[in-house]
């Protein structure tokens, strides 16, 4: 019997011999609840583990609705408020209102941003020889190139991304922040976010949350409480995702040192070797939808209302879609990986920026060192099928020189 809901199954990474039969198996599973997960108030969850299916739920909105977000967790004061959590045209219309900000210009000034944060952070990893990777690089490139995307001070950027990833982790079971410290760390940012809008439109600047503040496209705006969730979006889920493809690229790149060497000697092979890392890594587990109507998936019917999830993990490894699918291999193509969301219109807003962030870090720490070396094995992040729904690796000791 397959049971996805025990958290020791996910204690070194992704079960990924689980997903492989899965897919053999029981490409449609039912994994019920009973009251193991009071979290997410549903009596169990559709899983969906085969490529095809995970792309197929991402692109058939009118089936399938985001609107009570891609986690199981129980917010109801979440449903249908954040860009993750909205269907048809009011998603169309924020996301419309919120590309403004990412304009070319925009996307090529942080190209130079991204380089310089690089340079910095390799320059005190190779100062120091001995770190740990996970917190002191892997966290703090994306947290600083979207800090710099909103314009947020220096000053500000440690408390508010631990703020950020304090409330991000709030519904594990795990986490020892009750609801009311949860609920406070929430309020705080978005007092945070409030405050910034009203400076960028008292004295606007060249960044993106001042476009985002004074945006009008069509004769519509993004309204206080929009850009409060967005915020909160950026913040949290705009960081977490790159810091998890980065810890868990740089161990693969270890553990496969003839491919490290290439990569090092051909910078033109960049391109394929941060598609594979971002297959190999999966930084989002699964995302949940809900079925709209009684429908059939490979012959097994699905209620309406019933919770569907579609684990991109599991698609990153299918054996019909990738040659040698457990082989890392960065002159892999085509690689039609889906770990932005397979396509259709939730495709991840920030694919460019974490490609572009994921290409410069390790095109510096390549370029700069001559040995890397992974002291310990991984330590990963504590994981319920509820929440979150990122496995990451939590720490990761390493040598450079």
């Amino acid at each position: 019997m397959i049971d996805l809901i025990e958290p020791d199954l996910y204690a070194q990474g992704f079960p990924h011999e689980v997903f492989t039969r899965l897919r053999a198996e029981a490409p449609v599973h039912w994994q019920a609840f009973g009251d193991r997960v009071p979290q997410s108030r549903e009596p169990g969850i559709w899983v969906l583990s085969r490529h095809a299916d995970v792309e197929m739920v991402n692109r058939d909105v009118e089936r399938f609705s985001a609107i009570d977000g891609p986690s199981l967790a129980y917010v109801p004061e979440m449903r249908g408020t954040m860009l993750v959590s909205m269907d048809g045209r009011e998603h169309v219309r924020q996301r419309r209102l919120i590309s403004a900000g990412f304009t070319p210009k925009m996307i090529g000034r942080l190209e130079e941003r991204c380089r310089s944060w690089a340079r910095q952070l390799v320059d005190t990893a190779l100062e120091r020889g001995e770190l740990e990777f996970v917190s002191e690089i892997a966290y703090k490139l994306p947290m600083h190139m979207i800090a710099d995307i909103v314009g947020i001070p220096e000053s500000d950027r440690e408390w508010l991304f631990t703020t950020a990833n304090a409330f991000l982790t709030a519904t594990d079971p795990m986490s020892p922040l009750t609801a009311e410290q949860a609920q406070l760390n929430q309020i705080e940012m978005f007092e945070y976010a409030q405050e910034l809008s009203r400076s960028k439109r008292a004295r606007p600047t060249d960044d993106v949350w001042t476009t985002l503040s004074t945006v009008e496209v069509d004769g519509e705006s993004l309204g206080e409480t929009e850009l409060d969730l967005f915020f909160m979006l950026l913040t949290a889920a705009g960081s977490e995702t790159t810091r998890n493809a980065l810890s868990a690229g740089l161990p693969a790149l270890v553990d496969h040192p003839e491919q490290l060497d290439r990569l090092r000697s051909d910078p033109s092979l960049f391109k394929t070797a941060v598609d594979e890392i971002l297959r190999w890594s999966s930084p989002v587990s699964y995302f949940a939808r809900r079925a709209n109507i009684d429908l059939e998936i490979r012959g097994v019917p699905i209620r309406a209302g019933d919770r569907v999830t579609i684990w991109y993990a599991s698609a990153n490894r299918d054996e019909d879609v990738f040659d040698v699918p457990f082989s890392f291999d960065i002159t892999r193509s085509p690689n039609p990986y889906v770990s932005f969301g397979g396509g259709g219109p939730h495709y991840c807003l920030g694919a460019n920026l974490a490609k572009l962030e994921i290409t410069i870090l390790f095109d510096e720490l390549l370029g700069r060192t001559q040995d890397i070396e992974v002291l310990a094995p991984p330590v990963w992040q504590s994981f319920t099928i509820v929440h979150p729904i990122l496995l990451a690796i939590k720490e990761l000791r390493v040598r450079v020189s």
